[in-house]
């Protein structure tokens, strides 16, 4: 509901898919991808605007409240059970799960993480990183690169975050052509 959420979920959408093309996605399977990402965040339509826009870094309760939003968006997007909604509701309720079983909200680990929701979490979190929010100035885009390496095996995939960085010229083309349209 704001225009900087907006050009987020394109811009990191554009990631996944190239990421999945990168992974030998076949390409009608990563064009899916790329459209189920967008809808990563659904249920934040679930999570308070008070938590939600807060201008500062959430509060232990509040970070509570805000990790139910995975379980919100599987809860809308699975009801369909199109191609399309299932992937979706599968990369909602995923995407914040990492590598080590650190993540939310069920503690998968490595493979047992679907790799749709391995994708867009690295998408998700460089995308994140290199545009400014309320709570946060923009990271340059090399220092997001590292931090990427710097996690891969604990909260990444590390085959998928070489696969990333071995395509970076790419992202870095659909980076400017979101930047532009912000």
């Amino acid at each position: 509901n704001d225009t900087e959420t907006g050009v987020h979920i394109w811009r990191m959408a554009a990631y996944s898919e190239a990421l999945a093309r990168a992974a030998n996605w076949p390409v009608k399977q990563a064009e899916l991808l790329g459209q189920a990402a967008s809808m990563h965040d659904t249920g934040k339509i679930g999570i308070p605007d008070s938590i939600l826009k807060a201008p500062r870094k959430l509060t232990s309760d509040e970070w509570d409240i805000m990790r139910t939003h995975s379980e919100i968006g599987y809860g809308i997007l699975n009801i369909s059970q199109t191609p399309l909604f299932t992937l979706a509701a599968e990369v909602a309720l995923s995407h914040h799960e990492r590598w080590d079983g650190t993540g939310y909200p069920q503690g998968l680990k490595g493979r047992h993480i679907p790799e749709s929701a391995r994708i867009v979490a690295i998408a998700d979190v460089f995308d994140a990183l290199t545009m400014t929010r309320a709570y946060k100035e923009v990271w340059p885009i090399e220092k997001a690169f590292a931090l990427l390496q710097e996690e891969a095996g604990s909260h990444f995939d590390k085959v998928l975050v070489d696969l990333f960085i071995s395509i970076k010229p790419e992202i870095l083309v659909i980076k400017a052509h979101w930047d532009l349209q912000n």
